[in-house]
């Protein structure tokens, strides 16, 4: 799932540096903590790419029978 959600915002920011990801397995949250700059990126007008990302999350993680939520901060 790391690899997964590693390659998804790589291809959305301009410094991938700048995003954190952590998650954890045994509460199934995805945090993604972003730099202020980067953060509008991932969330997208309307949040309309933040509810990508989710969908893409949810959908992945139906092949490991488990439930992911993913929340997105800024550092």
């Amino acid at each position: 799932m790391q690899e997964l959600v590693r390659t998804i915002i790589n291809g959305l920011v301009t410094n991938p540096e700048l995003v954190d990801i952590v998650i954890d397995e045994e509460n199934g949250v995805i945090n993604i903590n972003a730099d202020k700059s980067e953060i509008g990126r991932i969330i997208g007008k309307q949040g309309r790419v933040a509810k990508a990302i989710r969908a893409i999350i949810k959908s992945a993680s139906m092949k490991q029978n488990k439930r992911y939520n993913v929340e997105i901060n800024e550092k």
